[in-house]
């Protein structure tokens, strides 16, 4: 079977640690980026099937990038979570717009991601 891909976009490297730390263990292929920019640049090269996107992010916002992401025909099957802490249900909404499949606001729980991850790739 192969490996499953996740890429971490988020500039806070606490958050990108942490989950680090959660899946590393679990044997997904980890890539990271801290920023817009270096996220799509990582997402053209590893095509991961699962981001999580934080939405306030240096150069390019997660908005933008899922948007972009998601108008691409060749990674429109990247599974995005936005992982944020704008939790107001305005943000939720312009998140689903712009192509997110799903939304989980920070603090998150441990169990929450690996629930969530294990669901979106059995399926």
């Amino acid at each position: 079977m192969d490996q499953k891909k996740i890429l971490i976009a988020d500039d806070n490297e606490n958050i990108r640690e942490a989950l680090t730390y959660l899946l590393e263990d679990e044997g997904y292929k980890l890539s990271l980026a801290k920023d817009g920019a270096e996220t799509l640049k990582k997402v053209k090269e590893v095509h991961p099937d699962i981001l999580f996107l934080d939405i306030m992010m240096p150069e390019i916002n997660g908005y933008d990038v899922c948007k972009t992401i998601k108008s691409d025909p060749s990674l429109k099957d990247v599974y995005i979570i936005m992982l944020t802490a704008k939790g107001q249900v305005a943000e939720q909404e312009r998140g689903k717009e712009v192509g997110a499949d799903e939304y989980i606001v920070k603090p998150f729980s441990p169990m929450e991601i690996l629930t969530k991850i294990k669901n979106i790739l059995d399926a």
